[in-house]
């Protein structure tokens, strides 16, 4: 359910501060430079085209993978790690990451005014249809199912800044898990209420209507499950401490930090889950809490896999090492590529009055050099006193499968100047 990038959607960036503004490329500009002129096809549907469209063939090409449904790719394992863990709860699979504007925001609470909404961060079809940014998209489907306790994992979609730990599609699971007044967990501490019955005040540590008793019982529940979820999964008494942070959904909330090479990382989100949300949902007399974790990040740590476009790999020498695997296989990846980055800048002066969003080159990047790209990164920019603006971006190409050589990279990197000097009228320093 919750954002396990650090709050990279939610990120108040210089781009998405002035897309709230409502600054955008030209529509011209973003249709010839993505592909699309009038429609879409996405799996077996056609969507119409507008102002709002900012997905790309690359992404589009992705679509259907189903990366953690496929045997010999180690997200199917940790999938099926996470299915065995949690073997009591209903899982759900939804297939088509096309979801309305309700679904994956309205629903969630999330303010229209919410950064996340902007088309900075989030892939939009066109005006009423987005690529889910997280499974949290099809929690009221699962809701609605009368289901009291479920995991949910799909693919979900975010424009994002390109390196070894980020990729426009990622893969995450959501579990989530309800309780009512008759609960063992609350009968047997002599609990039969779940709300309170007066002083409904909201404080850091409890919604409106909720019992500050119960509230602790199910957040020791609910942080007792995910600790022992984690080391299950990572095979170790690794060392964890809970941070306090903020959701739209849940309150309050928590995310997970593991120390891992000498560092603390964030490694999950989670929450008590709004009333609001629930009574949305038809749900009145229930209090329940919700995670939301990402398979990349776990994979990454549990099989020690440095890059996560390895996981759409189709390379055998990359896939063999997972393909007869158990879910509960300890297995460590062994390197599969020794072929080196070739590295090439690109420098250029912002055309004048018309916004620049650095996601907007991100993914035209991808979408030329597709794989081949491995980072790109803003490594200067400056504002003269005419107030012309310069930006400089490092673009690291890389493919696992062989080596690169300078000539063919260079007419990639030919390609993407060419494209932002026709099209987005940038001039080259």
């Amino acid at each position: 359910m919750l954002n396990q990038f650090k709050r990279k959607i939610w990120s108040q960036k210089t781009c998405v501060l002035n897309a709230i503004k409502g600054h955008h490329l030209s529509t011209k500009a973003k249709e010839s430079g993505f592909g699309f002129k009038e429609s879409v096809h996405i799996l077996d549907n056609n969507y119409a085209v507008d102002d709002w469209t900012n997905i790309t063939p690359k992404v589009v090409s992705l679509i259907g993978r189903n990366l953690y449904l496929k045997k010999g790719n180690p997200l199917y394992l940790l999938s099926e790690a996470i299915r065995h863990y949690f073997k009591d709860y209903d899982f759900f699979v939804f297939a088509d990451p096309v979801v309305d504007l309700k679904s994956n925001f309205d629903s969630l609470l999330i303010p229209k005014d919410h950064v996340s909404r902007q088309k900075s961060d989030t892939y939009y079809v066109n005006k009423d249809y987005v690529l889910r940014s997280h499974t949290s998209a099809h929690q009221n489907h699962c809701l609605h199912k009368k289901s009291t306790a479920f995991v949910c994992i799909a693919d979900v979609y975010r424009r994002d800044e390109i390196d070894r730990r980020h990729h426009s599609v990622f893969h995450q699971c959501e579990a989530f898990r309800l309780y009512h007044n008759n609960s063992p967990q609350l009968i047997s501490r002599g609990i039969n209420h779940v709300f309170e019955s007066h002083k409904l005040v909201r404080t850091d540590s409890k919604q409106e209507n909720h019992c500050q008793e119960v509230v602790d019982i199910i957040e020791s529940e609910m942080k007792t499950t995910i600790e022992a979820f984690v080391r299950n999964l990572l095979w170790e008494d690794i060392p964890m401490r809970w941070v306090s942070a903020y959701f739209p959904f849940t309150h309050p909330s928590w995310e997970l930090e593991i120390y891992h090479n000498n560092d603390w990382i964030e490694i999950l989100g989670s929450g008590i889950v709004e009333h609001k949300l629930l009574q949305n949902a038809g749900i009145n007399d229930n209090i329940g809490w919700a995670l939301g974790i990402g398979l990349e990040r776990l994979a990454m740590i549990r099989y020690q896999i440095p890059d996560i476009r390895l996981f759409w790999t189709n390379d055998s020498g990359f896939l063999s090492q997972f393909e007869s695997a158990c879910h509960s296989d300890k297995i460590v990846y062994k390197p599969i590529s020794s072929h080196p980055q070739l590295i090439f800048d690109i420098s250029f002066w912002l055309p004048q009055q018309v916004f620049w969003c650095c996601n907007d080159f991100y993914d035209l990047v991808r979408n030329i050099g597709g794989d081949l790209i491995e980072q790109v990164k803003v490594i200067d920019e400056y504002t003269t006193k005419e107030g012309k603006k310069s930006h400089t971006y490092r673009i690291v190409y890389r493919s696992h499968e062989r080596m690169l050589s300078k000539d063919e990279v260079n007419v990639v990197h030919k390609q993407i100047e060419r494209y932002v000097t026709d099209e987005w009228k940038v001039a080259m320093r």
